[in-house]
């Protein structure tokens, strides 16, 4: 029998370096690679970061939003002496009666209201008042809106002094307070003397009605 060669045998030692070298190349391919179609690879993933929600607390509201909130002046409102304009219209007399419509006209740049009667009194050249306070014939009471320019009215009434016999005072002028006003407004009297004592010497007044009362 003839011997082998050595030479023709590989030797252990190679074929188990030749296994492992192999085994490392396998192990040491990428494990990102069979997912790209075209055979690169990708670097590493950044991690990714949510995007944050803005802050309520800091975010500005529409630029009308305090302009819906707030109240537009209300234009109802009652009427301030200082918006007023005082007259007494011509003498309306009727049944032994002395009858003057006293006027109040609105002067502002805004509407206004009247409602219920007015305040009255007579006053000399001193301010000092001439006769009891008048009074208030019974009606019901109703809003008046002055719109300006526009005017509303109350009567003002009394017993011709002839016919009573009331003694009479000649007044310098009729002080006339807006309802619910505390400021009266100065009324220049011409028409007449009127009573302040005696028989039927009471004024009356009405309620405030729209118009002048001519």
């Amino acid at each position: 029998m003839t011997p082998t060669s050595p030479s023709a045998r590989p030797f252990p030692s190679l074929r188990r370096a030749a296994l492992l070298a192999g085994l490392v190349t396998v192990l040491g391919l990428p494990a990102g690679c069979g997912g790209e179609a075209d055979g690169t690879t990708s670097g590493p993933r950044q991690p990714t970061t949510a995007a944050s929600a803005p802050d309520s607390s800091s975010a500005s509201p529409p630029s009308d939003a305090s302009a819906s909130t707030e109240p537009e002046s209300a234009p109802g409102t009652r009427c301030h002496t200082s918006e007023l304009r005082a007259w007494a219209g011509r003498n309306n007399p009727g049944a032994g009666q002395r009858n003057f419509p006293i006027v109040l006209t609105n002067t502002s740049s805004r509407i206004c209201t009247l409602y219920g009667y007015p305040g009255a009194a007579f006053v000399d050249a001193s301010g000092r008042q001439l006769g009891p306070d008048p009074e208030r014939e019974p009606g019901s009471p109703a809003t008046v809106t002055l719109a300006p320019g526009d005017s509303a009215w109350a009567g003002l009434s009394y017993a011709s002094p002839e016919i009573s016999g009331a003694r009479t005072a000649e007044p310098a002028a009729l002080l006339v307070t807006p309802p619910d006003e505390r400021d009266p407004l100065t009324v220049k009297w011409t028409a007449e003397e009127v009573p302040v004592a005696g028989n039927e010497s009471e004024i009356s007044l009405t309620v405030f009605q729209a118009g002048t009362g001519a």
